[in-house]
């Protein structure tokens, strides 16, 4: 009986293994099908990376931006804005 459960685990084991060196190729396969070298992968990356950064920066200036041009014209409807506006001034003194 102890031989059998080995023999089963041993090919548990096995299966196992060529079933995630099957998987491994096939990421691979499909990695090196797109790039064909990792210099191409690390500077597509790269430039990727800046015009993230790039798109996040003018896109935060953009919505604060509208934020500050919506409170402006909203700032005369409610009269506790001013309020606030009048303590952040002096807050700044």
């Amino acid at each position: 009986m102890v031989v059998d459960q080995r023999d089963k685990t041993l090919a548990e084991v096995a299966h196992e293994k060529n079933e995630r060196g099957a998987r491994r190729a096939i990421l691979e396969d499909l990695f090196y099908d797109f790039h064909r070298s990792r210099r191409q992968v690390y500077t597509m990356n790269f430039f990727r990376g800046i015009f993230f950064g790039f798109g996040t920066v003018i896109g935060g200036t953009v919505v604060v931006a509208l934020l500050v041009a919506i409170l402006s014209v909203v700032q005369h409807w409610f009269p506790f804005l001013d309020y606030i506006v009048e303590l952040l001034r002096n807050a700044h003194r």
